[in-house]
């Protein structure tokens, strides 16, 4: 993207009616089209400043918090980047270290590290049910916080993982999608098959594929959903995906086989996840820090996981693809084949030649952060965005 380039997008960016300013990231089904555009938009420009070495750096000073409550390597790493894009340190909350462990309320704890804070990124995807209703307690404490004169600006809470919705994943997801086929409106009859498949692991979060499942509706594409019989996710947010892909004019089918999603697929996201009712019954035990029911309800997961060993994307699955080259799509890690596992997701021969492309995808989580910040932080990122290429800072590094 040249500098021409650029400045058409922050005019298309100007033309957007977007009202995400002092608000939080935390559903993308939250956010309006226009909303979802401009995010895309930001997270374009943002690259495109960089790649022509002009720091995209808008502030000189400030803080921006990491609260990882589960683990992570993409998310975390494009976190930090994203902050450090645009000119924040990064401080990590270690509950471990933090008065938080003395029972410190989440509210005095939002609080106290918001004085300089810009945002807050916070991964919380362990225990269904309590994820996201953590990250909209973090966001009412600034409200109130702000609205007492405490803090003298409203921290942005940005969405790094819940237990419902991973929308820093699924808008790289889309922004990698939307320049592998040329442009969002490409995608509008694209379909794409959101699939479980096998993993020799279990308890894996609902987030990645309701996420999907929950933008591509947006986009007018044609969603297959496929799981094995009792490895639903949250039956709200199928309902609701169902309604934007009606709304989209694209489509929504559930089926019960591999095989029938891959077929004339042209994305297909084979990716493992834990039951609803199985993350359902994880919440007592893990609060209750009762590591044999853990153990028990493992061992039966696995078991009943091992059933569904055929739930791989191998290359003859991929010839029932569109052209038999349908672009395969990941969060990553993969289970692989033969290569992190026995038996996996993805055959290490499909996963090698989609290697460079799932990189790629992983590539733009950094920029969706960052725009989701700058979103949240100024109420014209637009004249933000032209200042920059204004002022024409050469990046050093």
């Amino acid at each position: 993207m040249n500098l021409n380039e650029i400045r058409a997008r922050i005019e298309t960016l100007k033309n957007r009616k977007i009202g995400m300013y002092r608000k939080d990231f935390l559903l993308t089904w939250e956010k309006t089209r226009d909303e979802i555009d401009a995010t895309f938009d930001v997270a374009d420009i943002l690259r495109g400043l960089r790649d022509a070495g002009i720091s995209p750096r808008v502030w000189d000073s400030g803080i921006a918090v990491s609260n990882f409550r589960d683990n992570s390597t993409r998310t975390r790493f494009s976190y930090s980047s994203a902050c450090d894009l645009l000119g924040l340190y990064v401080q990590d909350l270690d509950e471990g270290k933090s008065q938080i462990a003395h029972g410190e309320t989440v509210r005095e704890t939002a609080n106290m590290i918001s004085f300089l804070t810009e945002a807050i990124g916070i991964r919380d995807d362990m225990y269904l049910g309590e994820g996201d209703k953590y990250q909209r307690e973090v966001g009412k404490a600034l409200d109130d916080g702000v609205a007492a004169g405490v803090l003298p600006d409203r921290p942005t809470v940005v969405n790094l993982q819940s237990d419902i919705d991973h929308p820093t994943q699924s808008m790289a997801d889309f922004l990698h999608l939307a320049h592998h086929f040329g442009g969002l409106s490409k995608l509008k009859g694209k379909k794409i098959a959101m699939t479980w498949a096998y993993s020799p692991s279990y308890g894996k979060p609902l987030s990645v594929p309701q996420g999907i499942i929950g933008l591509a509706s947006r986009f007018g594409m044609d969603i297959t959903l496929a799981h094995p019989e009792g490895y639903d996710l949250i039956p709200e947010v199928v309902e609701l995906s169902k309604k934007q892909a009606k709304e989209s004019g694209g489509s929504f089918k559930h089926v019960n086989s591999m095989d029938e999603a891959f077929q004339g697929a042209d994305i297909v996201y084979p990716k493992s996840w834990a039951p609803y009712d199985v993350m359902l019954k994880r919440v007592p035990l893990l609060h209750a820090g009762d590591q044999a029911g853990l153990k028990d309800l493992e061992k039966a997961c696995l078991a009943n996981n091992a059933k569904f060993r055929d739930w791989e994307c191998t290359e003859q699955k991929m010839k029932l693809t569109a052209g038999g080259k349908a672009l395969y799509m990941h969060c990553l890690p993969a289970d692989i084949t033969d290569v992190s596992c026995k038996a996996g997701e993805v055959a290490a021969t499909v996963f090698d030649r989609y290697r460079d492309d799932t990189y790629r995808e992983a590539s733009w989580k950094p920029y969706i952060i960052a725009a989701m910040i700058l979103l949240g932080k100024f109420q014209d990122p637009a004249k933000v965005l032209a200042g920059l290429v204004e002022r024409n800072r050469k990046r050093v590094g």
